[in-house]
């Protein structure tokens, strides 16, 4: 029999995981190419031969999902496997319907099938919607461990950006360690508060390979997930945080719905931003698609350096980038701040962006008057550089989870914004936790 020629549809990191554990060493399939969207400049790579094994010696194309039909039809392909996250379900099924009309079949991994299990205790972290404040609930969980007298391991989610052959196993014990990397902005906001933290922290593309040598120094796994995706690794507890300030979301975006109903614990954050109404809405809704979790409320408390300083001032909030874009959040911590303590007004940076965040905000017009810090590369950073000392301001205030002004030069006044988790009342995650180091040891 003719193998299935499959097409990968991803944004460079599920979609590599699926074919590690899915179709790497497989007789009956050949993967014939990859697509790339959401993340700039990460398509038009060859996933090489070294990542993907001996039966594919040329290595396998990543093209534009703006392709896909022309890629159906001019490579035979038999299956379309979708691989990337933060997507309504709406769109899943549009994608689905342009690889049906095309001649495929269009396919959904789950769990079972791509997770990989551990010799070691694994807490998963996961989200509903990427900026829900999954990374802060990860550092929460990782002080808890290690209060409990844990040696904890941070896994994160891949953002294989740059040479992928380069990138198979990354470990990051300290901040040379990143700048040896050549890491993103995004990699950074999700690997330095880790390390500022006394965390290691390891993330790549052979999940695999990464696994086993977390295994060699941590007593706890805690795999910290990227955007709303399901964990790579099968968890022994899987936390889930949803956004009331997004209420109705649980139940409208893939995978965050499987985040939502398979989680034991289900982590609402934000209380202390969100409507009563927004966050009733939530918690109805874990009581009917998840009634067996275990419900945390958190505040998400956020704190600058000089709260005077931004009173009657022209401020420039600078937002997570990932969350102000396609998370569809249309407000972040920066204008949270700003408006909390007084801001004369909102500057709206459109109209001063250039190159690449202008770009930004012509593919995400919804997103304003913010500026997301899109980092994914230098250009990117010489970009979101130039477009704040362009735009008319008195502060600008930088709430991304590192300090921008280490990395860029802003001519204007300049603070942050901080934001951590803080839940309030029982069960809360410390009772959680000092429950599950109790269990009995897992044998593999």
């Amino acid at each position: 029999m003719e193998p299935n020629r499959v097409l990968i549809l991803g944004a460079g990191g599920r979609d590599f995981h699926n074919f590690n554990t899915c179709f790497r060493n497989r007789d009956d399939t050949r993967v014939v190419a990859f697509t790339a969207t959401q993340i700039p400049h990460i398509e038009n790579r060859v996933y090489p031969s070294a990542l993907a094994g001996p039966r594919y010696p040329q290595g396998i194309p990543i093209r534009p999902e703006e392709e896909l039909e022309h890629l159906v039809r001019a490579l035979g392909v038999t299956q379309a496997v979708f691989a990337y996250s933060d997507v309504s379900h709406e769109h899943v099924m549009h994608l689905a319907s342009r690889v049906l009309a095309a001649g495929a079949s269009f396919v959904l991994l789950g769990p079972e099938q791509t997770w990989l299990r551990s010799r070691v205790p694994v807490v998963a972290v996961t989200a509903v919607r990427t900026g829900s404040g999954k990374s802060q609930t990860s550092r929460k969980v990782s002080r808890l461990l290690r209060g409990l007298g844990r040696r904890v391991v941070v896994v994160r989610h891949p953002m294989p950006y740059g040479e992928l052959s380069r990138q198979r196993m990354q470990r990051f014990a300290r901040y040379e360690d990143l700048a040896a990397a050549d890491c993103t902005i995004e990699e950074r906001e999700e690997y330095e508060p880790h390390l500022d933290a006394g965390n290691v922290v390891m993330a790549g593309i052979d999940y695999e390979e990464i696994l086993r040598a977390a295994e060699r120094e941590a007593d706890v796994v805690l795999w910290d997930g990227g955007n709303n995706d399901f964990p790579f690794y099968q968890p022994d507890l899987w936390i889930t945080v949803a956004d009331p300030l997004r209420a109705g979301h649980e139940s409208a975006y893939h995978p965050g719905e499987t985040n939502f109903r398979a989680a034991d614990v289900i982590v609402i954050n934000k209380v202390d931003s969100a409507e009563p109404a927004q966050v009733e809405a939530v918690m109805r809704a874990a009581a009917v698609m998840n009634p067996r979790a275990a419900v945390v409320a958190a505040r998400s408390p956020i704190t600058v350096e000089d709260p005077q300083a931004i009173a009657g001032k022209r401020v420039l909030a600078v937002e997570d980038g990932p969350t102000t874009t396609h998370g569809d959040m249309g407000f972040g911590a920066g204008v949270v701040a700003a408006r909390r303590h007084g801001a004369a007004t909102l500057v709206d940076p459109r109209p001063y962006a250039v190159g690449e965040i202008a770009e930004t905000f012509t593919r995400y017009p919804r997103t304003g008057p913010l500026l997301p810090a899109m980092g994914y590369g230098g250009r990117q950073l010489r970009d979101l550089e130039a477009t704040i000392r362009a735009t008319p301001c008195d502060l600008v205030l930088v709430a991304t989870p590192i300090d921008l002004r280490q990395l860029i030069t802003i001519a204007q006044p300049a603070q942050r914004a901080r934001y951590e988790l803080e839940e309030i009342g029982s069960p809360n995650l410390g009772e959680i936790l000092g429950e599950f180091v109790r269990r009995p040891v897992r044998v593999s």
